[in-house]
């Protein structure tokens, strides 16, 4: 999907969809937007887990969500259940905590941060002793590892999964937009970009991923949420247009 305006001076390519109201935005602004999906997630909740977080639904539970799909994943068999538990939850921020504030009503959101080892330990320092982690089945290590190693007994639960879908892009942008370290990997397997291409990292992990392909710029949003990664991609390039 693309929005544009006459005589753009800038493109950025996003590797997810986004709202209509930033793409709108984007071309109000002077900058040509374009999205293109590199990743597809689904949900893999079978009849044993769902009838496990059914279960789950009626206990008073400490929960962790560090993605949106997961929460979605959960979310969508509670409501098939007609579930609506009273868990304590821990959650990153932005997109996620959002998508989980909406739902969760009776829940309550203990703690939240912007990187998975500051969730970590925020739920350290509240002397929990086990914990249910809802996840992908590309989670990265950083937030079981540390809760193990403080003696805190994690239950994972791989409630989607994550398959790469690479597209070959034949334009060169003026920057990027990531939003997952797979994404950024299946982008590179069959792309290469320009020396002055800047990209933008949804968080410090993704970061750290680009960093793995790239010598480009980087800049990272200072929250973890998709839509103002674009507000700030946008920004960036249309402060750039009227210098």
């Amino acid at each position: 999907m693309q929005y544009t305006m006459e005589q753009n001076n800038f493109s950025i390519l996003s590797t997810r969809p986004l709202a209509n109201e930033t793409m709108l935005k984007a071309a109000a602004a002077g900058v040509a937007l374009h999205t293109e999906s590199f990743i597809e997630t689904r949900s893999i909740i079978n009849p044993e887990i769902s009838q496990y977080i059914r279960q789950l639904a009626k206990e008073e539970t400490n929960v962790v969500f560090t993605s949106m799909n997961a929460a979605d994943a959960v979310i969508a068999c509670l409501q098939y259940h007609n579930a609506e538990p009273e868990w304590t939850i821990y959650t990153m921020g932005g997109t996620t905590r959002t998508v989980i504030k909406n739902y969760f009503t009776n829940s309550e959101i203990n703690g939240e941060a912007t990187n998975s080892t500051e969730l970590a330990r925020a739920i350290v320092d509240d002397n929990i002793g086990e914990i249910v982690f809802f996840c992908g089945n590309q989670r990265r290590d950083e937030l079981p590892t540390i809760l193990q190693e403080e003696n805190i007994v994690v239950i994972e639960e791989v409630v989607y999964e994550t398959r790469e879908i690479p597209v070959t892009i034949e334009k060169d942008y003026s920057g990027i937009l990531f939003f997952s370290p797979s994404a950024v990997r299946s982008f590179f397997s069959t792309n290469k970009i320009g020396a002055q291409t800047v990209l933008f990292a949804i968080g410090t992990t993704t970061a750290h991923e680009l960093r793995n392909y790239s010598s480009n710029k980087i800049l990272v949003s200072e929250f973890p949420d998709k839509e103002q990664l674009a507000a700030k991609a946008i920004e960036y390039f249309s402060k750039a247009t009227t210098s």
